[in-house]
């Protein structure tokens, strides 16, 4: 079955395709010959990702997903929340790590959560799934691998940063991949 990941994300779209394994032919929106940007006008992850699959289901007609993440900091109520991406009103990894490392200076309570939704589109049906993690967030950048927030992103039970792992380690625990999981189980259950 082809579907396509409704992403530009090269650093997504490579660990999708390894947790994935080759049950299905996943193809990128550049794969597709889709260039431009889609519309991510919603206020919370579950209306963004359905944004996204739906655009580009409309224009393709073949099953889609489409994911949002964000990475939510209980000190900062939730932030950045929808704006993970451009926290720093940039795409820039580096200065969306160092505003929310400036945000969270002499605070105490560091932890937060990465969350993930997927949105699944086909002619019958729209679905949604969730995955989660918690951690905290250090006060400092550690490692090199991995991408966005990786390196200052301690998961629960661990004592290493997302971007000290390899992504086999990574893989095991992720968010946007216990999202993927549960659309996989979604699928199997449903015959594809």
């Amino acid at each position: 079955m082809k579907i396509i990941f409704a992403t530009n994300n090269a650093h997504k779209l490579s660990e999708i395709r390894h947790a994935l394994g080759d049950r299905f032919e996943l193809v990128s929106l550049k794969e597709i010959g889709f260039t431009g940007e889609i519309p991510e006008t919603g206020p919370t992850l579950e209306s963004n990702a359905m944004e996204k699959a739906r655009y580009i289901f409309d224009r393709y007609s073949l099953p889609v997903f489409a994911d949002d993440s964000g990475l939510e900091v209980d000190a900062l109520h939730g932030a950045p929340g929808v704006d993970t991406a451009h926290y720093s009103g940039t795409r820039d990894a580096d200065a969306n790590m160092a505003k929310l490392l400036k945000a969270l200076n002499g605070k105490e309570n560091r932890r937060a959560r990465f969350r993930t939704i997927i949105a699944f589109k086909t002619a019958e049906t729209e679905e949604i799934f969730e995955g989660k993690i918690k951690g905290t967030i250090t006060h400092n950048k550690r490692g090199t691998s991995g991408f966005g927030y990786d390196p200052i992103f301690i998961p629960e039970g661990r004592d290493q940063t997302f971007a000290e792992m390899g992504m086999e380690e990574k893989s095991k625990m992720n968010h946007r991949v216990r999202a993927l999981e549960k659309l996989m189980g979604f699928l199997r259950n449903h015959g594809v």
